[in-house]
């Protein structure tokens, strides 16, 4: 019987229940992957919370890697034997054997092994599209972003520096600043002890950022604005801290003629050829840095993977290993 972590409620780690799930044969479209290393993001945690409410009760994760073991009717794109991964779709990573739409699915490369892969693919497609999609890096730009020293943020890191940007970052202590630096951030605010908009202003000489990337939310959000230059853009696309509260769009003005947008990778890779782009660039940029798995737990220690991202008690990248 195939293991799976399951939600009948919405709350804290506890309410993540491990349980024996049937899995049937794909249906037309479908793919049914055997997973290797599974992802764990916010985004989970966001589910589980009921933030980001979904029917219950109801599987969990959205980033996987594995190998396929059949296809339904109609799909091209994968057959039995691919190793692939996944970023996105419906929620159910979080166990041994899944049933997904086939047109989700990206072939792995050699040389990328199944915890790289389900380290990186929600985090690294959730990087290529905001540095490249939402606003294009260009060379010589200075932008902020925070929480460099998470999974999203050491990614972030060396793609930026790999794109001639200057990478001002912020991170709760020594150690995670130390592990930034490490990864391509120019500066790192360890905002436990300084004013990070304080401290931007005198990065850049008073001028401001060109652009935020701010995951935190609503601990960071006001502040963030404080550190853009006019017309500057800030990309709010995370709630680690709680969800932004509403504004008033007159302070976008009041501040320097502001830009703002919550953008999401559901929308950016929506279409098959869009992934497919994203995709091969990520897994090219992979090839010339390094994925940090910070810790990788046995799927059925799940709740303490949330218990410790939500702690703030990891670096990088976390995975769960169903066959641990």
């Amino acid at each position: 019987m195939n293991r799976a972590i399951r939600i009948h409620e919405t709350g804290g780690p506890e309410v993540l229940r491990l349980e024996g799930l049937a899995v049937g044969d794909p249906g037309p479209g479908q793919a049914r992957v055997r997973h290797e290393a599974i992802g764990v993001n916010f985004l989970d945690v966001y589910h589980r919370s009921g933030l980001y409410p979904l029917p219950l009760p109801s599987g969990l994760g959205s980033e996987g890697a594995g190998e396929v073991e059949a296809v339904g009717d109609g799909v091209v794109h994968v057959q039995p034997g691919d190793r692939v991964a996944y970023a996105g779709g419906p929620p159910g990573s979080y166990a041994e054997v899944r049933l997904l739409p086939a047109d989700r699915l990206v072939r792995l490369p050699e040389g990328i092994e199944a915890r790289q892969a389900a380290a990186m693919m929600l985090k690294g497609l959730t990087v290529q599209y905001l540095v490249r999609r939402t606003h294009r890096i260009t060379p010589g730009e200075t932008v902020l972003w925070h929480a460099a020293a998470g999974g999203v943020g050491l990614i972030a890191c060396q793609w930026l520096k790999v794109l001639g940007a200057r990478v001002i970052g912020t991170a709760g202590s020594d150690e995670k600043a130390a592990l930034a630096r490490a990864n391509g951030a120019d500066e790192v605010i360890v905002y436990t002890r300084e004013r990070f908009a304080q401290r931007v202003r005198e990065l850049t000489a008073g001028e401001g950022v060109a652009v935020v990337y701010d995951s935190v939310g609503r601990s960071t959000f006001l502040e963030s604005l404080d550190c853009l230059r006019p017309m500057g853009l800030m990309v709010s696309f995370g709630n680690a801290s709680g969800p932004v509260p509403a504004i008033d769009p007159g302070l976008l003005a009041q501040k320097g003629s502001l830009f703002l947008t919550r953008p999401t990778l559901q929308t950016y890779a929506a279409r098959r050829e869009d992934l497919e782009a994203m995709a091969a660039e990520l897994f090219e940029v992979v090839g010339s840095g390094r994925i940090e798995v910070g810790r990788a737990y046995p799927l059925s220690d799940a709740a303490q993977a949330h218990r410790d991202l939500e702690g703030r008690r990891t670096v990088g990248s976390l995975v769960l290993l169903p066959g641990a």
